[in-house]
């Protein structure tokens, strides 16, 4: 549904990190990301996080995995090892390191439990797992507008079509308990729905790619589709975007 080579992909992308970017740099740095730390970056898409990690935050390294690396490629930079590799796969990615991230990712995934344990495996001792996907805002009780709509069938068609679950979000925190980790912490974070802005043309272009899976679920028509993008670019609009939840897990130093 997303494909890589449609046009318009990749900037569809860098809408959501340029919505995203900060608070996950943020995060990170605040995480201790810095000088001397080997990071592995899960599906990297355009790769904005892993050369800001490299750029900003001076990290030793940065191995960013993706299913397609055609937009990592078209960015090289020192310090960035690309892998073109399916996750899901057992042994797809080699070593350990000092932080492990993934942003969208897991929601779009089958064996969410199963891949949170295998990344929190490529932890080293004393390293972090950062996780951070979607928290859907558009629940039974939300005020009912062309945005609200839109929202609701695009979840329900992306879970019909490509598997996209994510009502497992909230429960992230207790899996990385499971998964051995300890000093869990999580936030959520909401970005402004603003004319123009980002998280706006992102939802937009979004629907677009979705529209057929949209329509399948019989929640919205066309009409109904192109009324949730003209709201989105009014002045009228009054909603909350979905959320991103990002959680936190230390793997216990070796000598622990």
């Amino acid at each position: 549904m997303f494909r890589p080579e449609q046009a318009g992909e990749g900037e569809r992308i860098d809408f959501g990190a340029l919505a995203y970017d900060e608070l996950t740099l943020a995060r990170l740095r605040a995480l201790g990301a810095g000088p001397g730390w080997r990071c592995l970056d899960v599906g990297a898409g355009t790769g904005t996080v892993s050369r800001r990690l490299l750029d900003e935050a001076g990290v030793a390294g940065v191995l960013a995995v993706d299913r397609d690396v055609r937009f990592l490629a078209e960015r090289p930079v020192p310090g960035l090892d690309v892998l073109e590799a399916d996750i899901t796969a057992p042994r797809a990615v080699p070593g350990r390191f000092r932080l492990v991230h993934a942003r969208f990712v897991l929601m779009h995934l089958p064996e969410r439990e199963r891949l949170i344990a295998e990344l929190a495996a490529h932890v080293e001792p004393g390293g972090v797992l950062v996780l951070s996907d979607a928290v859907d805002l558009s629940g039974d009780g939300t005020p009912v507008t062309p945005y609200s709509e839109a929202m609701r069938a695009m979840w329900h068609g992306l879970r019909a079509t490509i598997g996209t679950d994510v009502t497992w979000v909230p429960s992230y925190p207790r899996l990385l308990r499971r998964a051995g980790l300890g000093r869990v912490g999580a936030e959520l974070h909401v970005p402004p729905l603003l004319p123009g802005s980002p998280i706006s043309r992102f939802w937009a272009d979004t629907w677009q790619r979705s529209r057929a899976a949209m329509l399948a679920t019989g929640l919205v028509d066309d009409a109904a589709v192109d009324a949730a993008v003209r709201y989105l670019e009014s002045d009228d609009c009054a909603a909350l975007s979905a959320g991103m939840m990002t959680v936190w897990g230390w793997k216990p130093p070796a000598d622990a």
